[in-house]
């Protein structure tokens, strides 16, 4: 990576740095920065990490926050390239979701088509929440997703 002192030419990458070294001297979740910005703790960290476009007003919102550089607040509006480094993640956490997906995936398609009809569930015009769920048997993990639903176009 080059050096992140001389601010020209920073790419999503080296904000995203910025903004993970800033929070961590600065203290704060990405809920608390995600309040502080206006904006849900998904996106903020989704965007953070270079995976969204932010409007220019929570750019700039999170720039000043964490003190970042003036020149990552154009950074931050910038569309994204979405690629993952590798084909099945490794990282324990991330690896079950695509377990579900791998399971549960042909089956949440079935069930979207049989209500909606031949179509998607947009990740663009997307929410998602995660929430703590006390459980007598183990705390557990709720993660709601609400897409938009997108119908195929016949040709």
């Amino acid at each position: 990576m080059k050096d992140l002192a001389l601010f020209d030419d920073l790419t999503k990458e080296d904000v995203t740095v910025l903004i993970v070294r800033a929070k961590k001297r600065a203290g704060l979740s990405w809920e608390g920065i995600a309040e502080k910005i206006g904006m849900s703790s998904v996106w903020t960290h989704s965007a953070a990490m270079g995976m969204n476009a932010m409007p220019a007003e929570k750019a700039e919102a999170l720039a000043s926050l964490l003190e970042l550089p003036a020149e990552a607040v154009a950074v931050l509006q910038d569309s994204p390239t979405k690629v993952w480094e590798q084909a099945v993640p490794t990282d324990p956490c991330i690896y079950r979701l695509y377990e579900i997906v791998g399971v549960y995936g042909p089956t949440i398609k079935a069930l979207i088509h049989e209500k909606f009809g031949d179509g998607i569930m947009s990740a663009i015009d997307f929410d998602m929440k995660i929430e703590r769920v006390e459980n007598p048997k183990g705390d557990r993990v709720k993660i709601e997703m609400s897409g938009k639903y997108l119908g195929y176009n016949a040709w």
